[in-house]
Order: structure tokens, then C-alpha cells, then sequence
């Protein structure tokens, strides 16, 4: 059989392995969500409406700053020839999970929170906390404060991965430096000229964003609004129950979010055609962009320091005892809830596990797929591969619950792997595709020519100038993971716990030291993972032949 032959069954095969799950679990969330009755009962909701206008607001205001937020930083960290700089501090920004950053800001923009108390009550006179609405607030403001802080880091990455590429950033410094003779400032250079090709190859982690704030549901249930919630959570509330037509309309919920994503989606993408449209008849006017560098710079500081900030308060909170209003620092320390983790070592164990392997999983199945998938093939499959990223959570974990259900997984620890796997997948290849696919294919022909065959190259030129793409892909895919919530829950059946799972349930209670022990576990496996990553994929440094 000739090795042609040979690739094309086994891109086939891994195209079957992956895309027939994924479509059986679409498949299933549709019935699922589709019977009348339950549409009938749904549209009869009292908040049905208030909800869906808070789902709006709060997932299109979110996209909409941190699309701003982290194009702002982009242009100023290209002009300046400061991106390394910039995207030092991203491997624990991206480290931090959503549901352990919504506890932080929790803890830290609450009534009774850090915040206020740094000010209580010698500017304040408040003795007791006040009854103001900073967090779950029902204008859903805190929900988008935690979506931008948590999706500009995201963005800034998944940009970061088209700029480190040897070919696109020589290229793009070429056109950057010619629009700059024609008379263009920097600033505007970068905007005309880089960003709207940057914009396009941005396009899925852009509507991956969007759809997360559309239908996130850990971060919700910490801190956004709560009467009535986003229709993600009312969908999720309705999922919990055990009767039959309740679930039917949490399923049916789904679907209407599913709708609602694809609406705002082709909205979007609608929007960003009429935006280069207007960047292409604004190519005429030469000049500066005022005052662009100074708010990108206070914004990078901000985001900066509120990470810092959410960091400082859950390791505080974690060794805190007694702590009365308005005590900036705790009356007492204790390491009792480090100690009651320390106990749950199952809890720990499991989220290693499927971190470790659905993320080995998926990082073999990307550079397989890359690998032997020819180019128009990967580019008409990705909507299939990218179905995780853009369906709504709890209309995707309906599917996976249906499909574990038909295969008897629920409850199983290979059913609670695969559905991990599904989910890290899409993100895995999305961060490893522009290293790999931008790889110089000269390398290859080189190897040709001295007789070496293709294993060799790829074990020994290929793979290893590619470790640190390949590192940080699975460094992400372990922090995916460990950040799943809705999929351990329901596929888990109650026999899996993970620190995420633990962590969210806790932050409705009282107990601030184990909430803030357990988020700071979920922060610290995934910055483990980024900082194996860094150490893998670190420069190789050669030594003369005479040096000692």
C-alpha cells in the first residue's frame, strides 16, 4: 500500500474518531432540547425574558471589551517591540480558572470584602457591611468584570501564537515598516494594515469567547447576577431537577442558547466586515493615533493588578480564622482548611488524572491530525472539531449526558476522560495549529535530500524545534480541564469530585479559608502544568567543543 494510501486512511480514521462523538453529542443535545411541550413551557417563564436580556448584555458587553482591551494591548506591545514583555505574565493569567478568579473578586468586591474594608470605617463609617450589591449584582456588572479579565489573557495568547510565527511577524514587520515611509503613524499602521489580517486568523477563538459569555455557568453561579440569573444558569437550575418535563425545558434552554450564539455570532462577524471596510476608506487620513499608548498601558497595569489582587486575597483568605468586619487583616491564622484539602487527596487525584490524560489524548490527536490531514481537509473539519468551543455548556453537557447514558459511561471514569477529552480537544489544536502548520516545509526537503526518511525528521528535527509549541498546547489543555465544571458534575454522577466542582459549590456557602484553599489548589495545578511547559520548552544551549 503506497504511504499516500496510507495517510489518507489515517487522517479518515482520526476524523471518524473524533467527529463521530462530537456529532453524536450535537446530535443528542438537539432531541434532547427539541420537544414542544417543553418550548411551550419554557416561552410561559416569568423571567424568561429578563433573563435573556442579562445573557445578552453580559456576553456582548464582555466580548466587546475584551476584544478592545487585548487589540489595545496588541497594538502597543507590536509598536513598541514589547510583546515578549507583554506576554510575560500571561502563563498565570491563563493559569487561573474562571470559577477560581470569580471567587477571588468575590472575596474581594463583596459587602463584606477586602475592598471595602481597606476603606471601613475611617472613610466609610460603615462597622458592619453594608447591604449594597457589588457582587451578584442584578445589572451583571461583576460578571463582566470577571469575563474581561479573565478572555483578554486568552486573546492575547491565541494573538501571541500568530505573531511568534518566523514567517507571519518578518512579514507583517515589513508592511508595518512600508506604511510607516507612506506617512503613517505607528499606531495607525498597525491598525490599518496589521490588525485586520490578525483579526480574520482570530476568528474562532473570538466566537469561542463569545459563546462563553453567552453561556458560562460556573462563573454565574459565583458572581453573577441571581434574580433572576442568565439563562444559562436558569437552564442549569432546570437540569438539576429530577423531573422528566423540568429537564426537557433546561434542555430546551439550551437550544435557545444555542440559537442565541449563532445569532450574535453572524452579528459579529457581520460587524467586523463593516469595521475593515471602514479601517479601508480611512487609509487616506495620515496621521496619530492620540492618546491610543497611555490608556493600553494603564489597562495592562490594571489587569495586571487585579490578578495580583485576586491572588493576594485567596491565599489570604486561605490561612484566615476569625476575620470580623471591618479587620483589613484576619484576628487569627490558622492552616485548618489547607489541612481538610490536604485530606481530600481523592479530589486532588482525579483532577490530575483527567487533566494529565485527556490532555496527552488530545495533544497526540492534534499532531496525528496535523500531521496527516491534508490542509483542505482541516479547514473544512474545524467547525466539527470547534463544536465544544461554540455550543453553550449546558446544551453540550445534555448531549454528553445522553450519549454516556446510551453507552452505560455515566459514572464511569472512562466516560468522565472521554467527555474531558471532547472538551480540551478544540483547544489543544487550536493553540498548536499556527506553530505547526507554519512550520518551514524547506526543513523537510532538506531532510529529504540527505536520505533521511520522514520518522527520522520528525523525531529528530521537526518535534524537537516544535517542544515549547507543543508544551504550552498541552499546558492548556491541562488548565481546560482542570477548569471543567458542568461535564465532571453530570458525567461524574456524583462518584468524581474535582477541585472545581468543590470549589464552586463552596463559594455559595460560608466558608471563606477552604473556598479560598480550594481555588487556590485550581490555580496552582494548572500554573504546575504552564511551569513544566516553560521548562520543556526552554532555548537548548550548546557548548563549544572546547569549553569545559
Amino acid at each position: 500500500m503506497s504511504a499516500h494510501r496510507l495517510r489518507w486512511l489515517g487522517a479518515t480514521a482520526l476524523l471518524l474518531l473524533v467527529a463521530v462523538p462530537m456529532l453524536w453529542t450535537a446530535l443528542e443535545a438537539l432531541r434532547s432540547g427539541s420537544q414542544p411541550a417543553a418550548w411551550r413551557a419554557l416561552r410561559q417563564e416569568p423571567p424568561l425574558w429578563h433573563a435573556l436580556a442579562l445573557t445578552l448584555w453580559t456576553g456582548l458587553a464582555s466580548t466587546l471589551l475584551a476584544w478592545w482591551g487585548a487589540a489595545a494591548l496588541l497594538a502597543q506591545g507590536f509598536v513598541r517591540q514589547g510583546l515578549a514583555r507583554l506576554l510575560r505574565g500571561l502563563p498565570l493569567m491563563l493559569a487561573t480558572p474562571h470559577a477560581a478568579l470569580a471567587i477571588g473578586l468575590l472575596f474581594l468586591l463583596s459587602p463584606s470584602g477586602w475592598l471595602l474594608r481597606g476603606f471601613s470605617p475611617w472613610l466609610t463609617g460603615f462597622e458592619s457591611p453594608p447591604p449594597w450589591p457589588t457582587t451578584q449584582d442584578p445589572w451583571g456588572l461583576g460578571l463582566v468584570l470577571a469575563l474581561v479579565a479573565k478572555e483578554i489573557p486568552f486573546l492575547l495568547w491565541t494573538a501571541a501564537t500568530q505573531l511568534q510565527r518566523d514567517d507571519v511577524r518578518q512579514r507583517w514587520r515589513a508592511e508595518h515598516a512600508l506604511a510607516q515611509t507612506l506617512g503613517y503613524a505607528p499606531q495607525r499602521a498597525f491598525w490599518l494594515v496589521l490588525w485586520p489580517q490578525l483579526a480574520v486568523r482570530l476568528r474562532w477563538p473570538l466566537l469561542a469567547v463569545l459563546a462563553y459569555g453567552l453561556t458560562v455557568v460556573d462563573m454565574a453561579l459565583v458572581i453573577g447576577p441571581a434574580a433572576p440569573p442568565t439563562l444559562a444558569v436558569m437552564a442549569w437550575q432546570w437540569l438539576q431537577d429530577v423531573d422528566p418535563a423540568t429537564y426537557a425545558q433546561g434542555a430546551a434552554a439550551g437550544v435557545w442558547l444555542a440559537l442565541l450564539v449563532l445569532a450574535c455570532s453572524a452579528l459579529w462577524v457581520g460587524l467586523q466586515g463593516v469595521l475593515r471596510r471602514a479601517l479601508a476608506h480611512g487609509r487616506g487620513r495620515r496621521g496619530r493615533t492620540a492618546g491610543a499608548s497611555l490608556p493600553a498601558r494603564a489597562g495592562l497595569g490594571l489587569l495586571v493588578g487585579l490578578y495580583a489582587a485576586v491572588l493576594l486575597a485567596l491565599a489570604v483568605g486561605s490561612v484566615s480564622g476569625v476575620w470580623a468586619f471591618p479587620a483589613v487583616w484576619p484576628q487569627s491564622w490558622t492552616l485548618a482548611a489547607w489541612q481538610q484539602v490536604a485530606l481530600s487527596s481523592r479530589t486532588a487525584w482525579t483532577t490530575l488524572w483527567l487533566a494529565a490524560g485527556s490532555s496527552a489524548i488530545a495533544l497526540v490527536w492534534s499532531v496525528a491530525w496535523l500531521e496527516l490531514a491534508p490542509r483542505r481537509w482541516d479547514t473544512a473539519a474545524r467547525p466539527v472539531l470547534y463544536l465544544p468551543l461554540v455550543l453553550p455548556a449546558v446544551l453540550w453537557v445534555v448531549g454528553l449526558y445522553g450519549v454516556g447514558l446510551q453507552l452505560r459511561l455515566e459514572g464511569q471514569a472512562s466516560g468522565l476522560l472521554l467527555a474531558h477529552t471532547l472538551m480540551v480537544l478544540p483547544y489543544v489544536l487550536l493553540a498548536l495549529s499556527p506553530a505547526y502548520l507554519g512550520f518551514d516545509t524547506r526543513c523537510a526537503q532538506l531532510n529529504a535530500s540527505l536520505g533521511h526518511g520522514s520518522a527520522r525528521f520528525l523525531w529528530r528535527v521537526k518535534w524537537p524545534l516544535l517542544r515549547r509549541s507543543l508544551a504550552s498546547a498541552a499546558a492548556v489543555g491541562f488548565a481546560v480541564s482542570v477548569a471543567q465544571y458542568l461535564p465532571t458534575l453530570y458525567l461524574g454522577a456524583g462518584r468524581f469530585a474535582s477541585v472545581t466542582t468543590e470549589a464552586v459549590t463552596l463559594a455559595s456557602g460560608g466558608q471563606r479559608s477552604l473556598t479560598s484553599a480550594y481555588a487556590g489548589l485550581q490555580i496552582a495545578l494548572p500554573l504546575l502544568a504552564f511551569a513544566l511547559a516553560a521548562w520543556l520548552g526552554r532555548p537548548r544551549r550548546f557548548r563549544h567543543a572546547g569549553a569545559p
